[in-house]
């Protein structure tokens, strides 16, 4: 049992890893990061930091033997990293999770092979079979490496003017998938949390804008019929149960609308709090960082309603600089992430709005 005083140890310190750790201090819990970078920002909040490469397998071992259990901030821990920690502590989300979410190959056929909608995709190895893929999926496509990939990298859109020999080279020829274009309107995502003993909580399906391939506002509630919004949870659920997921896990998708019907396609997902989920953090009643540490504490899930109409902005680069002017906005809940310094595309803070309910 994990009970107040006992400690978490987070993968990861980053600003995801930075919230997890205030959400458990709040709940009396204790946090041990382990990062390899010294400047990490979760180590300002953190009781015990580690600082050491994924690979340092006796650091790795001290970690887990310091902690009660183990969660992460991102999808890329290691394999091997994830097998180390399992051996000696409870780590949650599981290494499936993990493995699945790591390649996008992997991660889709899973999810196509649950019976739920996901884009055309097919494997390739060569560039004989890219021209084939292609071919048999048709322009536009999206070329996309199996790993590694967020906010856009990884991703090369293959327009009919394309050349495909440099569209692959464009991402160093890695492992890549090839994805059949889907015409969605709008994307939105479910946050969703699932315990070990399988309750599970979902908050609000939400909808998003991206600039420049990276998150630039959720808004809440995401403006779709209730059945659209019942399926979203549902394909959620569906995914977390067929994992053993104990978390939070985002499931990102698209919303197609065809002569006036509403339908999904499953983008990928992400096991771990995200991104499109910090509208939570002052706009529902548990935020999504909360909601994991009691997940994977094994404790009963929060309440995942809304307090109105939600909408969150990141700040990416020098929008944070704007901190005094939003701070004096009535209503904005200004969440900055401690980062040292602003770079274009760096994620530097979000600020969150809360509206009443339209009568």
């Amino acid at each position: 049992m994990i009970r107040p005083g006992c400690t978490i140890g987070i993968l990861g310190g980053g600003q995801l890893g930075r919230m997890m750790a205030m959400a458990a201090a709040q709940l009396g819990l204790k946090v041990h990061v382990y990062a390899p970078d010294e400047n990490s920002p979760a180590f300002d909040v953190a009781a015990e930091v580690t600082i050491a490469p994924y690979e340092d397998e006796a650091a790795l071992v001290r970690f887990a033997r310091a902690v009660d259990v183990v969660t992460y901030e991102f999808e890329n821990v290691p394999s091997e990293t994830a097998s180390i920690l399992s051996a000696h502590t409870l780590l949650a989300p599981n290494a499936q999770a993990l493995a699945v979410s790591q390649d996008r190959f992997l991660e889709k056929t899973f999810i196509a092979g649950l019976g739920i909608p996901v884009a055309p995709f097919a494997a390739f190895s060569d560039e004989a079979e890219l021209a084939e893929a292609v071919g048999r999926l048709e322009r536009p496509a999206v070329l996309k490496t199996r790993r590694f990939g967020y906010d856009g990298k990884g991703q090369v859109m293959i327009r009919p003017e394309t050349d495909l020999a440099a569209a692959w080279a464009e991402v160093g020829h890695a492992s890549s998938i090839v994805e059949g274009f889907v015409p969605f309107e709008r994307e939105v995502s479910v946050v969703a949390a699932r315990t070990a003993a399988g309750a599970f909580a979902a908050y609000d399906l939400c909808a998003n804008e991206h600039r420049h391939h990276i998150l630039d506002t959720t808004r809440v509630p995401a403006g779709v019929s209730e059945a659209t919004e019942a399926e979203a949870i549902r394909i959620a659920r569906t995914i977390a149960d067929a994992l053993d997921y104990v978390g939070v896990l985002a499931v990102e998708l698209f919303l197609v609308t065809e002569s006036g019907q509403e339908r999904l396609v499953v983008n990928e997902i992400a096991p771990r709090v995200h991104n499109s989920g910090h509208w939570t953090l002052g706009g529902a009643v548990t935020s999504q960082f909360e909601q994991h540490v009691r997940a994977v504490c094994g404790w009963p899930l929060g309440a995942a309603s809304r307090l109105g109409r939600v909408e969150m902005r990141n700040l990416i680069g020098h929008d944070a600089d704007e901190w005094e002017r939003i701070l004096a906005e009535p209503g904005a809940h200004l969440h900055l992430y401690g980062k040292a310094e602003a770079r274009a595309g760096r994620k530097m803070g979000h600020v969150t709005k809360v509206f009443p309910e339209k009568g």
